[in-house]
């Protein structure tokens, strides 16, 4: 059919005008809506890369800012631990050295208490002996003032016996201490 109307058209007058012709109305009314489908199809991937784009630079710029601070925190936390260990160094070597002082006093306190025992302990067998000397002179003395009572007694009688009992008994002090 398309044939016989192409034939008759032709036998009517010849070709008249290209854009006259049906097809070639649909082809351009179809560009026309390609191009308008294509230019907001464009636009709108456009504006999506866009906006992707975006996003990606704005998330690398964040990664970075966050890979910075992690870096200085990192650094922040090396130099707390380096200082850390610094000074749990210092305090390890001051607690060493207290504790060697510490030794050394307790050391030298021992030896003076057990010096100043040893001293008390002399003057308490000193004075022991000294007391026990005493007690010893007393008994003695006793003893002996005894002995010449008894033995004057005995051998001397009576009123001049009485006198010379006496006079020994004053002078023996003195002569045994």
């Amino acid at each position: 059919m398309i044939s016989v109307a192409h034939a008759s058209e032709a036998a009517a007058g010849g070709h008249g005008a290209f854009y006259e012709d049906p097809q070639f109305l649909v082809l351009v009314a179809f560009i026309i809506t390609i191009a308008l489908i294509g230019k907001t199809v464009y636009l709108k991937v456009s504006a999506a890369l866009d906006e992707r784009s975006e996003g990606i630079r704005t998330d690398i710029e964040e990664a970075t800012r966050l890979r910075e601070e992690a870096q200085d925190l990192l650094a922040s936390f090396e130099r707390k631990q380096r200082d850390a260990a610094g000074e749990a160094q210092a305090i390890s070597d001051r607690a060493k050295g207290e504790a060697d002082y510490l030794a050394e006093k307790a050391a030298r306190d021992l030896d003076a208490m057990i010096e100043r025992r040893k001293r008390q302990a002399k003057d308490r067998i000193a004075q022991a002996e000294i007391s026990a000397r005493d007690e010893i002179r007393a008994a003695a003395i006793d003893v002996a003032l005894e002995a010449s009572r008894r033995i004057l007694a005995e051998k001397v009688a009576g009123k001049k016996g009485d006198a010379l009992i006496d006079a020994a008994i004053k002078e023996l002090p003195t002569r045994l201490h």
